[in-house]
């Protein structure tokens, strides 16, 4: 692939983009770099891109062996964070999405580094899984790729973890992130800053074992091109360009000559590449003996190169999102059907959770949109649990949604709905809330009595019992008016209330009906 992208990428046909005028802005807290894109998307798909921000904060270098984070490197990265924030914090929440990759995942007390984070960012950040990675790197680089090229493996190695996808026009068909990363890598075989031929050798074959486990099923799929993304990729084809062993593509010659060019120049610091950044040379040996052994395990032959990737694929989420996010409505109710989830009982459930919340949204401070989906996601993924037992089936719905991977969904985004899904019915339980971020726990406390009431009015899973009701909060109480003799209809039910009165006095709300 030439350096320079076409400018021309297909629009999903279920998104609507943001008014043209609009500035979205993405953030990538990669493992190696820090990169800010702030961009414009057209009616047509065309993205326009306004400014681009990159910083070597090399966030995986600063994880000790108990995966903590040092200060002098978190403090590069706050810094780091003052700048972009400076740049982004005026603009809407929901015109920016930032995301936590690799070493987020990993890092011990991550949640302190996070509140500081956001603090000078001035937006929430999603810490988001290896798979959720992946589709986003996919989205990023094949958006308006050539049709007659239908199958592609796509190859973004990190700082941390490298992603591989294969996918075709219609989005990711396999996908999987594993533990393989330049700086990583780098710390691994050549801490010292020596570069030795076993050293190499020993590197190169650690990242053949990283993929062993997934290369007949990736051999087996095929594809039509592959596309390697990130700096570390892209920084391999400028030297290779730069001397003349490749054009457009990296081949395996090519690769081969660079790796004995860096074998024979004996350490880190000898490395003096045309075409290379400075500041990739520290991590450039980890970088070529994953890239080497990606195309062993493979058998790559050739792969082109994109500047796009991970925060590409932010921009265009953000338009999805809010053009009607069909891609998270789509993996819940795949999610629900893959459980055996009663639909209709569910959306019953998301429907009058809905009605409580849009009559209480203003004076519990919640907004209409963002806690609105929540609910929704909750209400029909509650019943998941039942395909493993009816005993506690709330306990394992929740263990279901933290540990599945959800496409479109960040690991804080399936913790909160995880959460909503525990505390749908028995004790509001505060161990539920040890994962959730702190400015988000009142806001879930609040949801999950919603969703707990409407679990509630539709128990006898009878379609449209639940009449139009009035709800009221104030402060930690809510006022449940039924209609005339309804409760008295629905015995049943009243009893439901009056022990969830009861649970909820124990946690410290307080609930009234009539």
């Amino acid at each position: 692939m030439a350096d320079t992208d076409p400018a021309l990428h297909a629009p999903r046909s279920n998104a609507s983009a943001p008014d043209a005028a609009e500035e979205l802005a993405a953030v990538d807290l990669g493992s190696n770099s820090f990169h800010l894109l702030v961009a414009r998307v057209g009616e047509e798909g065309l993205m326009q891109v306004v400014d681009r921000l990159r910083e070597p904060v090399r966030l995986a270098g600063g994880l000790d062996a108990d995966s903590r984070l040092s200060a002098e490197v978190g403090n590069r990265a706050l810094a780091c964070l003052d700048r972009f924030g400076e740049r982004i914090r005026h603009l809407p929440a929901n015109r920016v999405r930032v995301v936590g990759t690799n070493t987020l995942r990993e890092m011990r007390s991550g949640g302190d580094f996070i509140t500081q984070a956001e603090a000078r960012l001035g937006h929430e950040i999603e810490v988001v899984s290896g798979a959720e990675e992946a589709r986003l790197v996919y989205e990023g680089v094949t958006r308006g790729l050539e049709s007659e090229l239908p199958r592609r493996l796509v190859v973004d190695i990190g700082g941390g973890s490298t992603e591989l996808v294969i996918g075709d026009p219609g989005g990711p068909r396999l996908m999987e992130s594993v533990s393989l990363g330049c700086v990583v890598h780098t710390q691994r075989f050549f801490a010292d800053g020596q570069i030795t031929r076993k050293r190499f050798r020993a590197a190169r074959l650690a990242a053949q074992l990283e993929l062993e486990y997934m290369e007949r099923s990736y051999r087996d799929a095929g594809w039509d091109i592959a596309i390697g993304s990130s700096g570390t990729v892209r920084g391999i084809w400028r030297v290779l360009m730069a001397r003349g062993w490749c054009d457009d593509v990296i081949t395996r010659d090519g690769l081969e000559r660079l790796v004995e060019l860096v074998i024979d120049t004996g350490s880190i610091d000898a490395i003096r590449f045309e075409g290379l950044r400075d500041d990739r040379r520290p991590v450039f040996p980890g970088g070529l003996a994953a890239l080497v052994g990606i195309f062993d395990s493979l058998g790559i032959a050739a792969m082109r190169t994109s500047e796009r990737a991970l925060r590409e694929g932010l921009v265009y989420d953000l338009c999805e999102r809010n053009g009607g996010d069909a891609i998270r409505s789509e993996s819940v109710l795949a999610t629900a059907r893959r459980y055996g989830v009663d639909e209709a009982h569910a959306r019953d459930v998301a429907d009058t959770a809905r009605h409580g919340l849009r009559q209480v949204a203003a004076s519990w401070g919640l907004e209409a949109r963002q806690h609105e989906r929540l609910l929704e996601w909750a209400a029909l993924l509650h019943e998941a649990g039942l395909s493993i037992s009816h005993s506690g089936y709330h306990k394992h719905s929740e263990y279901i949604l933290r540990n599945s991977d959800i496409q479109g969904f960040s690991q804080t985004e399936q913790t909160l709905v995880a959460v909503l899904v525990r505390l749908h019915r028995g004790k509001l339980a505060k161990s539920a809330f040890e994962r959730v971020p702190p400015g988000w726990i009142v806001a879930v406390r609040r949801l999950a009595l919603l969703l707990r009431l409407a679990y509630l009015l539709n128990r006898s899973r009878k379609p449209g019992v639940v009449p139009d009701f009035v709800l009221e909060a104030t402060g930690d109480s809510l006022r449940l008016r039924m209609p005339t003799g309804w409760l008295e209809g629905n015995p049943l039910t009243r009893a439901d209330l009056e022990r969830e009165a009861g649970q909820l006095k124990a946690a410290g709300y307080r609930l009234s009906f009539e």
